[in-house]
C-alpha cells in the first residue's frame, strides 16, 4: 500500500504539468483577451471623445509600437510554450506572476480569499457529514415510516431549490424585512474593534445565511447514498446471520452494514475538498462574499490570466490530493481492499 500511495504522489507533478498546459494554451487562443480589451476600451474612448480629438488633431489609435508593448507587458510577445515553460520556471520559485486587474501579485489576491472560502467550506462540510450520516442511518432504519417520509420531502424541497435562488430570498424577507442579519460580507467594517466574543458572534451572524444556500445542495446527495446503500446491506445475507446467531440488530447495523455503506462515501469524500475553496460563485455575489470562488469568476471575465492560472493551479493540487485522501479512506473502511 505504500507504494501504491508514492506513485500516486509522483504522478501528481505530471498531471499537473498536463492540466496547466491546457489552461494556458487557451488563455492564449480565446478571443477577447487583455490586449483586445485595451483596444477596446482606446476605441469605446475614441467614440466617445472623437469629434474633440479630431478638432485638435489628435489620433487616439494605439500605434503598432503600443501594440508591442501592451504585448509585453501581457507576456504575448513569446511563442506559447516558451510563455508557459517561463510560467513553470516561476511557479517553481513561488511566482505565481502579477494579476492585471488587481496590480498584486498573484498569491496575495489568492492568499486575501483563501481563509474566506475555506472557512465556508470546513464548516459545510463538517455540518453536512454530522447531520446526513445519522439522518441516513434513521432514514435507512425506518423506511417508508412518517419519518422517513417527512425528512424526504424536507430534503428532495431543499435539493429542487438552487442556493443563489434561496439566498435572495432569505436576504429580502431576513435581512431587508426583518433586519435579523446582516446583507452581506464576511465580517462587519468595525469587526477589528470588537471583542473577541463579538467577533464570534459578528461571524455567525454573517454565516448564518450564506451556510443554509451551502447546506441545502449538499444535504440530499450525501443522506440519500448513505441510505440506499445502507438499505442494500441491510437487505443482505451477513446481516441476517449475524442476527440468526445472537447478534442484536443495533449492533449487526453498526459494526458491520454501517462500515460497508460508508464505502461510497469515503469513496466521495476526497472530491468535496475541491468544494471546501471553489465554494459557489453565485452565492458568494449574492452575499458580496469575497471568496476563492467568486475570484475565479471574476479573473475569467476580466481576462486575469495569472489569476486564472493560479486558480486552476490550486484547485488541481486539491483534487488531486482529495484523490489519495479517497483511496486512504476507502483502504481504512474497507478491509477487503489491499493496493498493490
Amino acid at each position: 500500500m505504500r507504494d501504491y500511495f508514492i506513485r500516486r504522489l509522483l504522478l501528481i507533478p505530471p498531471t499537473l504539468l498536463g492540466i496547466t498546459v491546457i489552461v494556458f494554451i487557451i488563455t492564449r487562443l480565446v478571443p477577447g483577451g487583455p490586449i483586445e480589451r485595451a483596444i477596446m476600451e482606446v476605441q469605446q474612448l475614441n467614440t466617445q471623445t472623437g469629434s474633440a480629438a479630431r478638432s485638435a488633431g489628435q489620433d487616439m489609435a494605439l500605434s503598432e509600437s503600443q501594440l508591442d508593448q501592451l504585448r509585453e507587458y501581457y507576456g504575448f510577445d513569446k511563442p506559447v510554450l516558451q510563455s508557459y515553460v517561463e510560467w513553470v520556471g516561476k511557479v517553481s520559485t513561488g511566482d505565481l506572476g502579477s494579476s492585471y486587474r488587481y496590480n498584486e501579485p498573484v498569491w496575495n489576491v489568492i492568499k486575501e480569499r483563501f481563509p474566506v472560502s475555506l472557512y465556508y467550506g470546513l464548516v459545510t462540510l463538517v455540518i453536512t457529514y454530522l447531520v446526513c450520516i445519522p439522518l441516513g442511518v434513521l432514514k435507512a432504519v425506518k423506511h417508508r415510516t412518517a419519518v422517513d417520509n417527512f425528512t424526504s420531502i424536507l430534503i428532495f424541497i431543499g435539493y429542487a431549490i438552487p442556493g443563489y435562488a434561496l439566498g435572495s430570498l432569505l436576504l429580502l424577507y431576513f435581512s431587508v424585512r426583518l433586519e435579523w442579519f446582516p446583507m452581506g460580507g464576511f465580517t462587519s467594517f468595525r469587526f477589528d474593534d470588537l471583542s473577541l466574543w463579538g467577533k464570534v458572534m459578528d461571524l455567525i451572524n454573517h454565516s448564518v445565511l450564506p451556510l443554509i444556500c451551502y447546506l441545502v445542495g449538499s444535504f440530499a446527495l450525501v443522506t440519500l447514498l448513505l441510505k440506499n446503500h445502507l438499505m442494500d446491506n441491510l437487505a443482505a445475507d451477513y446481516m441476517r446471520t449475524a442476527v440468526a446467531k445472537g447478534v442484536s440488530f443495533k449492533t449487526a447495523v453498526v459494526k458491520h452494514a454501517m462500515r460497508n455503506s460508508l464505502i461510497p462515501i469515503a469513496t466521495t469524500f476526497g472530491q468535496n475538498i475541491v468544494l471546501l475553496v471553489s465554494g459557489s460563485f453565485l452565492i458568494e455575489s449574492i452575499f458580496d462574499i469575497n471568496g476563492f470562488g467568486l475570484l475565479g469568476l471574476t479573473a475569467i471575465l476580466d481576462r486575469d490570466y495569472p489569476v486564472v492560472m493560479g486558480v486552476v493551479l490550486l484547485a488541481s493540487i486539491l483534487l488531486l490530493i482529495g484523490n489519495i485522501i479517497s483511496d486512504i479512506l476507502v483502504a481504512l473502511v474497507d478491509p477487503r481492499v489491499r493496493f498493490n
